[in-house]
């Protein structure tokens, strides 16, 4: 974060930030994702901005860069609230929006709902708010752990990993994993929809409304579970899944809780990692590139004018 409030500063003393064009230098190459306003990166649980090499968003800023747009990756708490992982990221969209006005927010899984909580707050600084694999409706994975014999262990095992990718990321944040899994019950999250419930659909897998308070809203998801074989994390993914019984999945979050404003995708065979092409971009060969998905709407911004 104080990464990016210096840059974001010294871009208002000298008109361009250089993080934002990396690897185009003083020009790109296209102007296919040139976005009004810059396109903000939001992880999400057990995420980070740079883990010691590795980029959670692997390869898709200086792809994004390269077709012309401004690209912020932030950081947030790894484990926390949605309340709590929104109010810093809240910071850091005020930081931006103070030299380009607003920000487009794309969140994967609990950045979703985090950045649906600063739009909320704040709706004069979000142009669009994009969520990819969120469980805006609650996950099963979660309503399993809480309150099973199981969360105490889960929740200190999950706070020690949080903390060392907190270290090893540099975010110098407290981690609460009993807090994120709370967010994510089914429960925690119809509480948060009916605080704030723009763009989250009324019936059980429909789309929701596509623009409130001048903020247009989407989403896209994956089915996919085992989808390289290559991909260590997919047999996380798939011992996970069976939480869903019959139910489609990406692992963590089901097919219709990935919904909200206007539904591009659901159905993209990736599973939840996948998504933002981790790890190391081992997604299916038989699927969209991840970045591709991404990049396209970020064109899809640019045609909508924001």
């Amino acid at each position: 974060m104080k990464t990016l409030i210096t840059s974001v500063l010294l871009l208002a003393a000298i008109s361009f930030s250089t993080s934002s064009f990396a690897g185009c230098w003083f020009w790109c190459s296209s102007d296919y994702a040139k976005t009004k306003y810059p396109i903000v990166l939001v992880h999400g649980m057990f995420g980070f901005d740079s883990l010691v090499g590795i980029d959670y968003w692997h390869g898709i800023p200086a792809d994004l860069q390269s077709e012309g747009a401004k690209v912020f990756t932030v950081q947030v708490p790894a484990l926390e609230s949605t309340e709590a992982r929104g109010e810093v990221l809240l910071q850091q969209v005020e930081a931006i929006s103070a030299v380009y006005g607003k920000v487009n927010l794309v969140g994967h899984s609990h950045g979703g709902p985090t950045s649906r909580y600063v739009a909320h707050v704040r709706p004069d600084l979000v142009a669009s708010v994009t969520s990819v694999g969120s469980p805006h409706k609650g996950s099963p994975v979660a309503d399993l752990i809480v309150g099973s014999a199981l969360e105490g262990t889960a929740v200190s095992l999950g706070n020690a990993l949080g903390g060392l990718i907190d270290l090893l990321s540099g975010g110098g944040y407290e981690q609460n994993l009993a807090a994120s899994l709370q967010s994510l019950t089914t429960a925690g999250s119809t509480a948060f929809n009916n605080y704030s419930p723009e763009g989250i659909p009324t019936s059980s897998c429909g789309e929701g409304s596509y623009s409130v308070n001048g903020i247009r809203y989407y989403s896209w998801g994956g089915t996919g579970v085992l989808t390289n074989a290559l991909d260590l994390s997919d047999v996380l993914l798939g011992t996970t899944s069976l939480a869903f019984g019959f139910e489609q999945n990406d692992g963590l979050v089901g097919q219709c809780s990935s919904h909200m404003g206007m539904v591009i995708r659901d159905n993209y065979f990736m599973n939840h990692l996948d998504e933002v092409n981790l790890l190391f971009g081992l997604h299916s060969i038989f699927t969209t590139d991840p970045k591709a998905v991404i990049r396209q709407h970020a064109n899809r911004l640019k045609n909508a004018g924001i």
